[in-house]
């Protein structure tokens, strides 16, 4: 079978596979009793409905018509296959709706309408408003689609937005805005060719006016040659604004000099001459699909300085209307905008492009290994799964809105919004707050043992933005700067960020003396201190944590747990800190979950429990939130003797008797740890109100088992491990963890111990 029967094959089978479709519905409210049922529907329902009837505007509290967008088509303009119809039209309107959930979980309808008749459709499109808090127009052939927008816009109350118009055009704008930077051009001074006199086509040529570029400027060209004064084929009040007054007719006889060609047509519209007789550096959107005006290589073999975009994923800068849409709705529908205007559009380029002048995040890194991502010609717009998107774009979005007077629901704090929008992709975001918080009140110092690691560069470079600590790489520096170089990040070594080079350091030796002074009667040799401070980058770390050259090591991005902390425990484990414990904090879909002792002890006693308990309740505290700890076990309230139920009752007696501050209760399995009402039928008037939060175990391998299972097959995000009775010194991260989590970390060991005991 050929590759594009394979393709074919896969690309049918992902729609009709498990279930057909890419959609379903789902409730948001229980339905499991006659209770649920008397308020989801009869009688409670009348309320509800009472209340919209007096304000319209409760509609948004009691109802999702404030998070409900409708992708609407009459399936006459779709993709590159044309006038398809409605019913053929759907898979491309469900995959829109599937994009506006993933990135910016936005509910959506599809609704494929049989109705060609431009102000016929109009009419359906507005006795949709009472259902919905938005309208994406898409796949509506022109000029029709000008007319639809038109009166729908004129007509409703709520944002109107043809994606195929203005979507492609804030794409465009925040491409071009960049593509000068790069070039060193402005938009009032350039020369505009384009070819395309459809909806997209003239949508990115007012978007480009509204950037700068003069109308005298601009060049449109179509299947008929140049739009000039007096020509009638194929013509319409909106394509004659750029009617040009000159004798020239063709794209051949107007490239000359250009500046920007902007395609929006078909292949090889755009031939190798022409590209020689543009403006030197000049910038080519070839945007046609899925074969563009011309390919980048044949463009660079006349032209090599040209900077390219294309509408295709396998060449760099793809223009994706992704980029945009499910922002700038989400912006929108916050604050209940009553349409997407001007200032919301340059809001959303002005984002975009700031985005791919920022520091690539690591998430986007990840999604697209092996590319280049360094701001420049092959990087002017950012990537569709960069996770930063919808915080930027959606709160600039929301603020132009605000300051415009067509928000209904006004932000009062922008910043607190943004911040929740980060937290929407960034599951640890919100939780982190406080932690974060903390950590900004004194400047540490971090020192990562294992600093030649892509995503230790990459939390360092978030630290260095996100926080006020100072990060110490242990690497050799060839090695970090070639990486600092490849994944495009600001570190500059021995300016913003330290460097220790175990292989040549002026301080080898006061570090190899440092050692053997602290293990020479354990049997460390001064041969052995020195290998081990040439060798043992967590040993390094320690030592500079030790002599108070950094105040918290990080360690564990490659080996086993229990051979860092051997060398944690060496150096550090001494003045009353030894490890206590390991707790993971899991982030899941209904809140945190706290597991406990995953690392550190195999079989812990019921006083090593008691110190775990201890630490867990105060660390907990850490985050903001009130420990309610539970002990489990395969007992249940003393009924075995076996098993660790013993050493977990002996633990609690300890906790009694010292009349300790924090919630537990114990000993227990997990569903009653979690489940208030089994556990009260279990055990009536026990000590714990809900469900707990912590979850505490006597061995090891069941609470790293547990912590395993919520990240693997529960979708937890783990945050930590967090080593506990080490006075914040160190911490030991998991082989697995990504940059964010390091981040997370670091402000973890960035907190000064005075703010937790």
């Amino acid at each position: 079978m050929s590759d594009t029967s394979n393709l074919r094959q896969a690309a049918l089978d992902y729609h009709a596979l498990p279930k057909p479709g890419k959609l379903e519905i789902r409730a948001t409210k229980p339905l499991a009793n006659g209770r649920d049922l008397a308020r989801a529907y009869s009688p409670g329902v009348a309320e509800a409905c009472l209340e919209i009837k007096a304000d319209p505007a409760a509609a948004a509290l009691y109802t999702a018509r404030a998070n409900l967008v409708a992708v609407v088509t009459n399936g006459t303009a779709v993709l590159g296959l044309g006038n398809i119809g409605a019913l053929a039209s759907k898979p491309v309107m469900e995959g829109k709706a599937v994009l506006f959930k993933k990135f910016a979980n936005i509910d959506c309808f599809d609704i494929e309408v049989d109705q060609s008749d431009p102000e016929r459709l109009a009419d359906i499109v507005c006795a949709l408003e009472p259902s919905f808090g938005a309208i994406n127009l898409e796949d509506i052939k022109a000029p029709d689609c000008f007319t639809v927008e038109r009166i729908c816009r004129e007509r409703m109350n709520i944002p109107v937005f043809h994606d195929d118009q203005h979507g492609t055009a804030i794409v465009v704008g925040a491409a071009a805005k960049n593509a000068l930077h790069v070039a060193g051009k402005r938009f009032e001074d350039i020369k505009v060719v384009s070819t395309g006199g459809g909806a997209a086509g003239i949508a990115c040529l007012n978007m480009l006016l509204k950037l700068g570029v003069k109308r005298e400027n601009v060049w449109l060209c179509d299947i008929h040659g140049l739009v000039h004064t007096g020509r009638e084929v194929d013509m319409n009040p909106i394509k004659s604004e750029y009617a040009q007054d000159t004798d020239r007719r063709t794209l051949d006889e107007v490239i000359e000099g250009a500046d920007l060609f902007l395609g929006l047509s078909g292949p090889g519209v755009l031939t190798p001459e022409m590209v020689s007789r543009m403006a030197s550096r000049p910038i080519i959107f070839a945007l046609a699909n899925p074969t563009p005006e011309i390919l980048p290589d044949v463009a660079r073999a006349v032209a090599p300085d040209a900077i390219i975009a294309t509408g295709r994923s396998d060449f760099p800068n793809q223009v994706n209307n992704v980029l945009c849409f499910p922002f700038i709705f989400r912006g929108a529908l916050d604050v209940g905008a009553s349409t997407i205007n001007d200032a919301m559009q340059l809001a959303c380029i002005d984002g975009i492009a700031a985005l791919a002048r920022a520091t690539t995040s690591a998430e986007a890194a990840a999604a697209y290994q092996g590319e280049q991502m360094t701001f420049g010609p092959e990087y002017l717009i950012p990537k569709p799964f960069d996770p930063r998107l919808i915080g930027v774009v959606s709160s600039a979005v929301a603020r132009a809105a605000m300051e415009t007077g067509v928000a209904a629901r006004p932000i009062a704090d922008l910043e607190a919004y943004k911040q929740k929008l980060d937290g929407s992709v960034f599951k640890s975001a919100l939780l982190m707050r406080p932690v974060f918080e903390s950590a900004r009140d004194s400047p540490r110092r971090l020192v990562f043992a294992e600093g030649e690691d892509e995503r230790v560069l990459r939390a360092a470079q978030a630290i260095i933005e996100e926080t006020v600590e100072t990060p110490i790489l242990i690497g050799r520096p060839e090695v970090i700067e070639k990486r600092i170089e490849q994944a495009g990040l600001a570190l500059r070594l021995g300016d913003n960020v330290e460097l220790v080079n175990p292989e040549n350091d002026p301080r080898y030796r006061d570090y190899w003396e440092t050692y053997h002074h602290l293990m020479a009667r354990r049997g460390v040799s001064p041969d052995i201190a020195r290998a081990i401070m040439r060798t043992n980058t967590t040993a390094i770390g320690a030592v500079m944590v030790h002599r108070g050259e950094a105040d918290s090591l990080i360690c564990g991005t490659f080996g086993e747990f229990r051979w860092h902390l051997n060398y944690v425990e060496q150096v550090l484990g001494r003045n009353g800190l030894r490890p206590h414990g390991a707790l993971s904090l899991m982030i899941l879909e209904d809140g945190p979950l706290f597991i406990a002792d995953t690392h550190v002890h195999l079989h812990p006693t019921p006083e090593q429990i008691v110190e775990v308990a201890r630490g867990a309740a105060r660390h907990v505290r850490r985050f903001g939130i009130e420990p309610k700890i539970a002990f489990c076990s395969q007992s249940q309230f003393g009924n075995q003797g076996e098993g660790t139920g013993g050493r977990l009752r002996a633990a609690i007696g300890i906790l009694d008797a010292a009349g300790d501050d924090f919630c537990y209760e114990g000993e227990m399995n997990i569903d009653t740890a979690l489940d208030a009402d089994l556990r009260a039928r279990l055990l009536p008037g026990n000590r714990m109100e809900g469900a707990a939060n912590v979850l505490i175990f006597a061995h090891a391998d069941a609470a790293s088992g547990v912590r395993n299972i919520l990240k693997m097959k529960g979708g937890g995000l783990e945050v930590g491990p967090i080593l506990m009775g080490m006075g914040n010194r160190a911490h030991i991260v998991s082989p697995s963890i990504t940059p964010r989590g390091l981040l997370n970390v670091g402000a973890i060991a960035g907190t000064p111990v005075t703010h937790y005991g």
